[in-house]
């Protein structure tokens, strides 16, 4: 009898394991700022994050579907295109669109709009661009004037899809239009599902087909052999039950996963911003804290703060990636409206605008004059202008004449105020400002102006009598203007050659003085000028007298006159002696026996002197003699004749 055979079968463990049913985290991008257009030239960051913000290990960068690089885990980007990332595994991002225009106005709006946000739309300008002529449109009709706001906030009921918004605005004369934004609100958030399983390892060439179920098999949502199954978007009535099923292509084995409820929560932003100080007016030096707060935006967040200030030029502020945002001691450049911007792995959400004013006490202010100058010609217009570097607006300015009030003048913003007056004799002496914002006024210092008069017409003088000097001789010319603002400045000429000149500070006369030369005899004149127009006064002359060459005329004059009078003294004695004899035989000094005798009378000479004493003809030459003349006469007309000659040298006079 044949042996026995035994026969067994070996059940094999399954060879599918239980599916399971995962949520694939995406790749995240964020923008700084937070927009998708700009100018040509403008930069803007884009940065990858793993889910929860997770700063990545590696993260690939994608350009229109193509590799761009493989590095860090931000990208500064400036031309236009599409743009995903991949941080580490994770799924890739959602694409990001950016533009960037050359026009001088584009509307700028956020990446992704989703049910039941309130949107910001902004409309950034260049400079040319006038502020004051921005104008929002949506679907062709004009909205409203900015009045130089530059966004638009569309609260969330007021979303409708393809809503179309533009801006427009004036450069110089020429309109200028933006370019169109359609409003496309998200039918909630992507997810990806993934069916995990196992396959054995004598199974691993077996191909598997993927199932994926909604609500327990009262859904089939579709059958592939992918293992990822992906929803455009999930809303809250989304809130289901999700399962997989693997299965062989022939359908023998199926395993099917446990159920996995996805939670959904509807985004909602609920801003709150609370300032310290509550006024939202804030001192220079005071200290500034912004606390950002939100409700109904899922975690984990990000906290991000911004500044828009001057031309609504935007900034994030670094380091401020917490929701509590402070400035120790603040000053003027801080003022500006702030805000917050919450993200999270999915989203951005940007809370209002907070405008802070930061309040500067005015500095001292500085008083200056339109023509540079503190002094003006009566009737001229002045103006003063007052302006504070430093302050607050808005500042009130005050304009004082030697403390009477003048003119008050507000301004809103820098530059300062003027004053204009004509100006007259009246008006001249110390001018200030004060400028006040509320803070403390603060006053200038006084400029004094005074009314410049011309000179009036000089007069030359010479500090020696009859306008006649020696060679040898010091003179002194002098020269006023009576009528004239100080300081003048005199000049001197003689014979229209300059001698030299002499400045007056206080106003008054100027002086010259010289040593006489025989040349120097000739006209003299003076100028007067103080900058308004030199004034000329009328010629003066002046005679110089060599003594050197005219001493020996009156030496000679003096001794043959002296000789002269002698022998027409003896021919008279001469001629009255031998009169007499002839007569009567007597001699002339015998006829006081006579009765008709009368004493006779003394002859009376003209132009000769009549002392008795010695006149001594003076020379400057020590060598040269001394001539002396004498002449007969009674001791009462030598009395006389000496008072009247006892005078000091004479001056030769010389006419005019």
């Amino acid at each position: 009898m044949p042996p026995s055979v035994s026969s067994w079968v070996v059940f094999m463990p399954l060879w599918l394991t239980l599916p399971v049913v995962k949520i694939t985290p995406q790749s995240v991008i964020s923008l700084e700022p937070p927009w998708t257009t700009f100018f040509q030239g403008e930069t803007v960051t884009l940065s990858c994050y793993g889910y929860g913000f997770n700063l990545p290990q590696k993260t690939k960068w994608y350009m229109n579907e193509k590799l761009k690089r493989i590095q860090g885990h931000t990208f500064m980007v400036h031309e236009s295109g599409v743009y995903k990332c991949q941080a580490d595994n994770l799924l890739l991002s959602i694409p990001v669109i950016l533009n960037f225009y050359k026009d001088s106005l584009v509307l700028q709006a956020p990446p992704a709009i989703f049910e039941g946000d309130s949107v910001v739309l902004r409309c950034h300008t260049k400079e040319s661009v006038n502020q004051k002529t921005l104008k929002f449109h949506k679907n062709g009709v004009i909205l409203r004037s900015s009045g130089q706001v530059s966004n638009l906030y569309i609260y969330h009921k007021n979303l409708r899809n393809n809503d179309e918004y533009h801006c427009t605005g004036k450069n110089a004369w020429l309109s200028v239009s933006s370019n169109k934004v359609k409003i496309q609100v998200q039918d909630g958030s992507p997810v990806t599902l993934t069916c995990h399983t196992r396959l054995s390892a004598q199974r691993s060439g077996d191909q598997i087909q993927f199932c994926f179920i909604r609500n327990l098999q009262a859904q089939r949502l579709g059958c592939s052999n992918s293992s990822e199954f992906h929803i455009p978007a999930i809303w809250t009535e989304d809130f289901m039950w999700y399962q997989c099923t693997a299965e062989t292509m022939n359908a023998q084995v199926r395993k099917r996963s446990l159920p996995l409820k996805i939670p959904v929560q509807r985004a909602f932003a609920d801003f709150q911003i609370h300032i310290v100080p509550i006024s939202k007016l804030v001192f220079e030096g005071q200290l500034l804290l912004l606390n950002c707060s939100v409700k109904g935006v899922p975690g984990p967040i990000k906290f991000s703060w911004y500044k828009r200030g001057k031309m609504n030029k935007e900034t994030k502020i670094p380091k401020s990636s917490e929701a509590e945002f402070k400035i120790s001691a603040v000053n003027s450049s801080d003022s500006g409206d702030y805000y917050c911007e919450v993200s999270n792995s999915r989203r951005s959400f940007v809370s209002q605008a907070v405008p802070i004013t930061i309040k500067v006490p005015v500095s001292q202010p500085v008083l200056t004059l339109s023509t540079g100058k503190t002094w003006a010609l009566e009737g001229d217009l002045m103006t003063l202008h007052c302006k504070s570097l430093k302050g607050s607006p808005h500042i009130q300015y005050e304009f004082y004449y030697e403390d009477v009030f003048l003119e008050i003048n507000s301004v809103l913003s820098g530059g300062g105020a003027s004053f204009n007056f004509s100006m007259t004799t009246e008006r001249s002496g110390n001018y200030y400002c004060t400028a006040d914002n509320g803070l403390g006024a603060q006053r200038s210092e006084a400029v004094r102006i005074s009314v410049a008069v011309p000179v009036s017409c000089p007069v030359l003088t010479l500090g020696v009598p009859g306008s006649q000097a020696a060679v040898g001789d010091i003179v002194d010319l002098y020269c006023e203007a009576l009528g004239g603002s100080p300081p003048i400045l005199y000049h001197f000429y003689h014979q229209n050659v300059t001698l030299g000149s002499s400045l007056a500070p206080s106003g008054g006369r100027g002086s010259f003085n010289f040593s006489v030369t025989a040349e120097d005899s000739g006209n003299f004149f003076c100028e007067a000028d103080n900058g308004w127009g030199p004034q000329r006064s009328d010629m003066l002359a002046l005679s110089v007298i060599d003594m050197s060459k005219s001493r020996s005329v009156p030496v000679a004059a003096g001794v043959t006159g002296g000789l002269l009078v002698v022998a027409g003294v003896a021919a008279g004695v001469l001629f009255h002696c031998w009169f007499s004899r002839k007569a009567g035989g007597k001699p002339a000094f015998d006829d006081s026996r006579n009765p008709s005798y009368s004493e006779p009378q003394e002859p009376t000479y003209y132009n000769i002197p009549t002392c008795i004493e010695l006149q001594p003809a003076y020379s400057s030459d020590p060598k040269e003699e001394v001539i002396y003349t004498q002449v007969w006469s009674t001791q009462q007309r030598c009395k006389q004749a000496v008072q009247k000659f006892e005078s000091p040298r004479p001056r030769c006079q010389m006419a005019k």
